[in-house]
């Protein structure tokens, strides 16, 4: 991509990605390419572990100006491991982890773990996810968890919005939130990725809630001036 068809945003953004990979230590950005337009980072290139894959991509989202991410990092082990050895630490990390239940159940072909089984709460399913991706030799994770469907109180939807009006990590003037059944649905707008993340935990913590989507806009300063 030629640099001359870029706004002094776009390059200004393309730069502070690129040092906050530098910086960041969960990161081995020696081959990772970085490109910017109109606000969209994609990362290319490669990287050995899938965890390290992840925190690339959580290192881009806080930089400010970005307003999404193309995740394009092929996962490149240096050492290869079988399936049965990612299949057993996959079942002992999820054994270790205290608030993911017995139920799930972690299949290993070709480097990915496949996690399917039935929970009660969305945080589990979600916590299930987090034990395996840092297992050594994991090139990616598909949660195919199934959240029980359960009661859901008549005020949750107010429960939502009051843990998102308490939490220090988050401006929720412009979030809004509406339940159907067991979905939550985010909208407005945020000026941060952790933000916008930050929402969707709270939310995912809400009892009842089975599944919570997302469509928080994320709206940083785009001012040339401000990002320095």
């Amino acid at each position: 991509m030629s640099t001359g068809t870029l706004s002094d945003l776009d390059v200004r953004v393309r730069e502070h990605v690129v040092h906050q990979l530098d910086w960041d230590p969960e990161v081995d950005a020696s081959g990772i390419g970085v490109s910017a337009r109109s606000g969209v980072v994609t990362l290319t290139g490669y990287i050995d572990t899938y965890s390290g894959k992840l925190a690339a991509e959580r290192a881009a989202k806080r930089v400010r100006g970005v307003r999404g991410i193309a995740n394009d990092l092929d996962v490149r082990l240096r050492i290869g491991r079988t399936d049965a050895d990612i299949a057993e630490d996959a079942v002992r990390a999820l054994e270790l982890r205290g608030t993911v239940p017995a139920t799930v159940q972690a299949v290993v072909h070709q480097a990915h773990v496949t996690l399917t089984g039935k929970v009660g709460w969305l945080y589990q399913a979600r916590d299930a996810e987090k034990a395996v991706r840092h297992i050594t030799g994991v090139r990616g994770v598909f949660n195919h968890i199934e959240v029980a469907a359960g009661s859901v109180a008549r005020d949750v939807q107010h429960r939502i919005v009051q843990a998102l009006h308490r939490n220090a990590d988050l401006d929720a003037r412009q979030v809004e939130v509406s339940v159907f059944g067991g979905l939550a649905t985010l909208t407005g707008s945020v000026t941060t990725w952790q933000q916008r993340e930050t929402a969707e935990r709270a939310a995912a913590s809400a009892p009842g809630i089975t599944c919570v989507e997302n469509d928080i806009r994320v709206e940083p300063v785009d001012s040339v001036d401000e990002i320095c």
